[in-house]
Formats: structure tokens, C-alpha cells, sequence
């Protein structure tokens, strides 16, 4: 691997990365892709394609690509074909890559760079491009992106493309397996709520949108999930700072405006509370709209009953 001279002059430091690239069904996606890693101005160590059940031609990717650590699974989802790839990867960087997206030439180059000029962090992603017939497509505000602290900037929309992430093995956790959809969003925020992530703010992914199988277009109403993930974060990650901050009563927040705004004097993963608390009431004061609209009974009750308890303990 020959390294270009501005990643030489850092001591000579050297990151070797594992590719893990998930897939179901996507055998011409997934040439596409893999070629974008081999072109790589900085090679990874290892590239592990997990097949998740495919039934078209995709175990034939082993004869294009011979270098490659081929993995085959019944289908078990995008989250356990990457959990399986994190299980057999070999080297202590991790980079992902869905298999109908694709890199550009520079990504791991400009990734190692950031990471060896910045030795603390341990995560980082990049900015990328939305391709959909042919044309490239405007991204919208809320998917803009940030470095740093990012994690109450991650709680709307999942603004990092898994495409574009590389992480040390130390930080990673595994996708849960129990979510079809939002995996993604809940990993990052669970990495975000306790470490600083990078930002290479270019665009070095391209994302192309508009064919069937994607995941986004095959369910409606993406809050329905992420509730379900905020949720999940306040029960397993935040339990004790919860219950701390309900009894505090000197703390009132308005919903909507204030967020973590005025909270200096709160722990860290309190104010995270506070936040997650925050953005559920503005998810269900959807969700509930949407539910009145199409007279939902059930779940006009369900969100008016959870609205109710998020005020009652704000």
C-alpha cells in the first residue's frame, strides 16, 4: 500500500481497515460498489461482502472479485449481515459501505488523514451526494451535517449515511437486530451520546435513489421508528439520569424552544434526557396529527397517553 505523502509525514502511522459491505439481491449494485473500493487512493486491508440471502446472482461476485472475503447467511436483515461482517472483520477500523451507494476515489484517503491528525476521535463520516435519474438531487436542510458533540443534531433525521462512517472497533456496538428499519439512526445516536464524531465535510458517497428494494421507500411514516428508538435510548442508556431528572423539580423546560438551552448546571447525560424528552413530543404531536387525520383510534389514544406522561414528567 503506498500512502500519499501528506498521511506519510504523521510518523508514518498507518490505518488498516476492514470494508464490510451488506447485501440482498443487488448483484449489479454491488459491482458498482465494489469497484469504488478498489479504486481507492488508500487500499483497505480487507473487504468482506456479507450476502444476506440472495437468490440472484450475487455469490458470482466471488469470481470478479477474488480478493474479496465473501460471506454468505440466510436472510436475516442489513443488521445482522453487518453484525456478521463487525464479527469476522480482522482489523480495528471498520468502514461500511450499503451496496448500491458509492465511493469516491479519495474517501478512505481523506478519512485516515482526519483520523491521524485527529487521534481522539474515533468516528467519522463524510458528507455525500444524492444521484436519482441521472441527475443529482438537492439534499434538504435537515439532513445538513455537523462534527463534533453531534448528538442532539442526530435526533431528528439520521443525518450520517452509514456509507460514508469509519470507526474504531473500540467505540463500535452491534446495529439491533430488532429494528427493520432506523438501525442506523439508532446506532449513531447510542455512539454519539458518548463520544465526539468527526466530520470530513466533503462529498465523498454517492447515494443513488429510486430503485424498489429501498428500505425508505418501502415504509411509510419514518417517525413511527424513531419514536420507537428514542424510546429505546431513554429505557437502556439513560434509565438512572431519567428518573433523577423527574424528581428535580426546579427543572422546566419548555418543549419545541428551549431544548438543552439554560441546562449548565445538569450532567451531560441529563441534559441528553432532557433533549431526547424534547424531540419525542414534537415526534408524537405528529404522529398524533397524522393519526386524527385518518382517524386511527388506537393510536390517537397511544400518543395522546405517551404526550400526556412526557409533559407530566418534563
Amino acid at each position: 500500500m503506498r500512502l500519499k505523502p501528506h498521511i506519510q509525514k504523521k510518523k508514518g502511522q498507518i490505518i488498516n481497515i476492514s470494508v464490510i459491505i451488506p447485501t440482498y439481491n443487488r448483484y449489479e449494485f454491488l459491482k458498482r460498489a465494489l469497484s469504488s473500493v478498489c479504486r481507492q487512493s488508500y487500499s483497505a486491508k480487507e473487504i468482506i461482502v456479507v450476502d444476506d440471502g440472495s437468490t440472484d446472482y450475487t455469490p458470482q461476485i466471488q469470481e470478479e472479485f477474488p480478493n474479496i472475503k465473501y460471506i454468505y447467511q440466510k436472510n436475516g436483515g442489513v443488521s445482522s449481515a453487518r453484525n456478521l461482517g463487525i464479527k469476522h472483520s480482522s482489523n480495528e477500523w471498520i468502514a461500511f459501505l450499503d451496496s448500491d451507494d458509492e465511493w469516491d476515489e479519495e474517501k478512505l484517503e481523506k478519512q485516515v488523514a482526519f483520523h491521524i491528525n485527529n487521534p481522539q476521535i474515533l468516528m467519522s463520516y463524510t458528507d455525500e451526494l444524492w444521484i436519482r435519474d441521472a441527475k443529482e438531487v438537492k439534499i434538504p436542510k435537515k439532513f445538513r451535517k455537523f462534527g463534533g458533540e453531534i448528538f442532539e443534531e442526530c435526533l431528528s433525521h439520521c443525518i450520517i449515511a452509514p456509507s460514508s462512517v469509519l470507526i474504531h472497533e473500540s467505540i463500535l456496538e452491534d446495529f439491533d437486530e430488532s429494528l427493520e428499519v432506523c438501525e442506523d439512526y439508532d446506532l449513531w445516536l447510542r455512539i454519539a451520546s458518548k463520544n465526539e464524531v468527526g466530520l470530513v465535510d466533503e462529498k465523498l458517497i454517492t447515494k443513488y435513489a429510486g430503485h424498489d428494494d429501498q428500505l425508505s421507500f418501502k415504509f411509510w411514516g419514518m417517525d413511527r421508528f424513531r419514536v420507537v428508538v428514542l424510546e429505546k435510548l431513554l429505557l437502556y442508556e439513560f434509565p438512572n439520569e431519567a428518573r433523577e431528572l423527574e424528581k428535580k423539580q426546579q427543572v422546566q423546560l419548555k418543549p419545541h424552544i428551549q431544548r438543552a438551552k439554560g441546562c449548565a448546571a445538569l450532567a451531560a447525560p441529563e441534559k441528553q434526557v432532557i433533549v431526547i424528552k424534547n424531540e419525542l413530543i414534537k415526534k408524537y404531536t405528529l404522529l398524533l396529527k397524522g393519526a386524527m387525520k385518518y382517524d386511527k383510534i388506537q393510536d390517537i389514544k397511544n400518543y395522546k397517553k405517551r404526550l400526556r406522561e412526557l409533559y407530566d414528567t418534563h
